[in-house]
């Protein structure tokens, strides 16, 4: 092996640590927060379309009852996440203790 080619790996090894070093520190934690933060979003429009899955009267159910044929699949795992959280103010409270 020449020097040269020595080098770029050198090269070529360091750029990819480096590449998974920034993605592990800056990038990652942003895109769990633009995560979470996207579902519970979610979470409250389907918690506003659909309360009666909790025991919550709502006089608006005959009108968003028409949306479950296309929200089928995102309400079951809703639902399941909805009854696995402890709390809306535990998940929230989570933002603030590290």
């Amino acid at each position: 092996m020449s020097l040269s080619t020595t080098i770029e790996r050198y090269r070529a090894e360091l750029r990819h640590w480096l590449r998974g070093l920034y993605h592990g520190l800056i990038t990652h934690p942003a895109y769990e927060k633009v995560e979470k933060e996207a579902e519970d979003t979610e979470d409250t429009f389907m918690l506003a379309c659909f309360p009666e899955a909790f025991g919550i009267p709502s006089p608006v159910s005959y009108y968003t009852a028409e949306l479950l044929p296309y929200l089928e699949d995102e309400f079951d795992a809703w639902e399941r996440r909805m009854w696995n959280r402890g709390s809306l103010l535990e998940r929230k409270g989570q933002q603030y203790h590290f």
